[in-house]
Formats: structure tokens, sequence, C-alpha cells
């Protein structure tokens, strides 16, 4: 077997492999006789039909059978003989005017690029501290509390967080359109419902009021007739209420499922609770800093033929999430496209820094990562159980915590500096 390689591009090879004649007519030969020896055919014992009459009823397609098992060998030794490293499968094309003497074809193919990182020990990532005062806790007890509210009639004018009540009809240059009319729509003042002009004309108005007024739509609105126009609405006023929140005592605790410690120990639950999403949320945040510091630290070309692979996958995720069956609803591939390059450059980083410090999976992590997704079942030590005792979950949680274990290392080896923020800062960021 000749092999000869070129380079067609930064990571493309084209390699040409030639098979002598001899090799492809001894295997020919032996599966004719092969054949032979079970072959039935008309006007013949079974096993008793001449090599010549064989090979004129089965010569030709044994033979392209032949080259086409030998010339998926001969590539699979080939690469491997001229130590290369292909990143998908090739597209392999027959060489025309090929003779008795010998067969050749050629292989085109991308190769895995050459990682080697650098930088690593430099990248700077910033780490926030959170810290959750007494007056957090109070802003996320009043949320808890709206959450729970009731509401009450009232007969003044409607103020910023009172409920308003209303029936209203829109019209454009007189005609009534669709979606411009509603009956008994609550709306609560303050919270950004509906478009600017329309909830500002609700402040001060009583129950049994009736206005009208011009609302001016964004240009950007989603109904083209409507977007950048000026339309008139008349609203009848059915009734303001006014904001009830229950006390903050061991009835509100009880509202929550607390039933044992009361009030205290729903204080206790709701900052711990804090607490996780902030942690959780710092994760994520060092996760992409990491991730990006890498990046910028490490250029590295990638196959074409990973980047499809992955854009294939994004489409069909997304495709799930939207619940669309047909592909001709998909998204556009080329939608994924920088995401998808993202994705596969970050895998070739990861995983060359795994085998460059030759990390391996730490099971007290992985365990520690079902936890984590079980948290919130009512009987999650069972769960946990189960899903420990599963060999195909566990197969997909350790890669996910083998690159967790990498970041964790670029974490601790990295330039990190730590920043103080306020809960609220940092969570409405």
């Amino acid at each position: 077997m000749q092999v000869k390689v070129e380079s067609t591009g930064k990571l493309e090879r084209r390699m040409r492999v030639e098979l002598p004649a001899e090799r492809i007519e001894r295997e020919v030969d032996t599966r004719l006789k092969s054949v032979g020896r079970t072959a039935k055919l008309k006007g013949f014992r079974p096993g008793k039909v001449p090599a010549k009459v064989v090979r004129q009823r089965y010569g030709k397609q044994i033979r392209q059978e032949v080259l086409s098992d030998l010339m998926q060998k001969s590539y699979t030794d080939a690469v491997m003989q001229e130590n290369l490293n292909p990143a998908g499968g090739p597209k392999i094309q027959p060489e025309a005017g090929n003779d008795d003497k010998s067969f050749a074809y050629t292989a085109t193919f991308e190769i895995m690029p050459e990682v080697k990182l650098k930088g690593i020990d430099k990248l700077k990532i910033e780490k926030p501290e959170v810290t959750i005062d007494d007056s957090d806790l109070d802003d996320m007890i009043l949320k808890l509390r709206k959450q729970k509210a009731t509401w009450s009639e009232v007969e003044r004018a409607s103020e910023d967080g009172d409920r308003v009540v209303v029936d209203f009809t829109g019209t454009l240059k007189g005609e009534e359109f669709e979606g411009g009319k509603g009956t008994d729509v609550p709306v609560v003042l303050g919270q950004g419902q509906m478009l600017p002009d329309f909830e500002k004309a609700l402040f001060g108005i009583k129950a049994g009021d009736e206005k009208s007024f011009k609302v001016k739509f964004p240009k950007d609105y989603h109904a083209d007739d409507l977007a950048g126009k000026k339309v008139d609405f008349a609203i009848v006023t059915h009734r303001v209420e006014e904001e009830i929140l229950p006390p903050v005592d061991d009835s509100l605790a009880e509202s929550f499922d607390v039933k044992e410690g009361g009030i205290d120990q729903f204080m206790q639950d709701v900052r711990e609770n804090m607490t996780r999403e902030a942690d959780g949320k710092v994760k994520s945040d060092l996760r992409e800093q990491i991730m990006n510091a890498l990046l910028e630290a490490n250029p590295i070309e990638i196959p074409r033929t990973l980047q499809q692979q992955e854009m294939h996958t994004l489409q069909h995720d997304a495709m799930q999430r939207m619940g669309v069956e047909d592909h001709s609803q998909a998204p556009p591939m080329e939608n994924f496209a920088e995401m998808a390059e993202k994705r596969v450059r970050l895998s070739l980083l990861v995983s060359q820094l795994i085998a460059d410090q030759k990390l391996t999976v730490d099971e007290d992590k992985v365990r520690e990562r079902v936890e984590e997704m079980c948290a919130g079942y009512e009987n999650a030590e069972d769960m946990v159980s189960m899903y420990m005792s599963n060999p195909q979950i566990v197969q997909q949680i350790q890669p996910m915590v083998l690159e967790q274990q990498a970041l964790d290392w670029l974490l601790e080896n990295g330039k990190t500096t730590t920043k103080k923020v306020a809960f609220k800062d940092y969570m409405n960021a």
C-alpha cells in the first residue's frame, strides 16, 4: 500500500492511497471460492458450480464489495501509518483510469488540531463575594408577602401599587382593531403590565370613571399595523383595589409550608435559599469567566466537521424547546454557527487540559452532582441511591463532573481576585 498525504487547508488533508492489484484479486478469488461452495444456480448441483460460471455470475458484485471493504480498511491503516487524527469521516473518491495493476483512491478529511495550552496560569478571574444583609432579607420577605397578598376595594383615586379593574376599547382611525378590547382587565399600577401611555392614564381614576386617551405604540411593536401608531382608547373603571400584605408572623410561615419553628425558621430558610441562589449564580459567572479567558488566551482552528455536528445538535435542542418536529420549521442552521464554534473550541481546550494535568473523575464529586440534581425531590435520598446505582446515568454525569474539575483547576491556578457585592445589586445585574 502506497500512501501520499498533502495539506489542502489548515486542517484539511487529501490522502492518496494506492493498492496493488494482486491484493484485490486475491481477496476477490477468496470470496468467489466461498460463494462457489454454497451457490445455487439452475442446472448445477449446490457446490458444484464451475469457477468460471461463479465469476461470470457474481464477479462484478464481489469486486465492488471487495473494493469497498478494502478502501475502508486501508483508509484506517493509512491514517494510523501517517499518524493522522481525523476529526470526522472522509470523503472517498476512487481515481478514474484504475487498471489491472493497481487501484487508487483519494480520501479528503479534516484532522484534529494540535492543541498546546498557554497562559493558563495567567487567567484573570474576578470572584464575586456576595453579602446578604438584613435589608436584602427584608426585600425578599416583602416579595414573598406579595405572593400571598389580597386585594381590598377602596373608594379613593388610584395610586402606585393599586390594582384597577377596567374595560377598554381601542380604535385606530375610528375602527376597532384585533386585541384592542378587554373586559374586567386587572392592572397593577407600577408593574409595567401595559404600554406606558396606557398605564399612565390609569393613575388617579376612581370606580365608575370613564376616560379617553391616546396611546403611542413603540416602533418595534410586534403587530406591524400598530407599530409606531397613535391609538385612541376609552376605558370604564369598575373598581380600585389596594394591596393587603399578610403580617410577618407564624401564619406567614405556615402559608409557605413551614410547619415547625414558625417565623424564625421561615426567615432562616429564606436566608439559606438566598445564599444557595447567590452561590449558584457565582458558580455560573465563574464558569463563564474561566471559559472566556481560556478562549481568549488560546485561539485555535477547529474542524468544520465538528462545528457542523454541534450546529445540528444545537438546532435539534432548539426544536425540542420550541416543540417543533417539522424540520422545515426549524431555526436556520446558520443561527447556531457562532455558539457551535465556541463550544467546540472550549471542548478541545478543556480536553487538552484534562490530558495535560492527568485529571480523573472524582467519584465523590459525581455523588455531589447527583445530590444537587435530586435536592428538589421530597424523597431526595432515595432518588440519589437510584441514580448512583444506574451505570448509564453515572456515565452521563461523569464527563460533566470532569469538565467542572478542569474549570476548578483553572480557578485555583489562575490569578483570582475577589470583589464584594451586595445581594440585591448582584442578583439584579
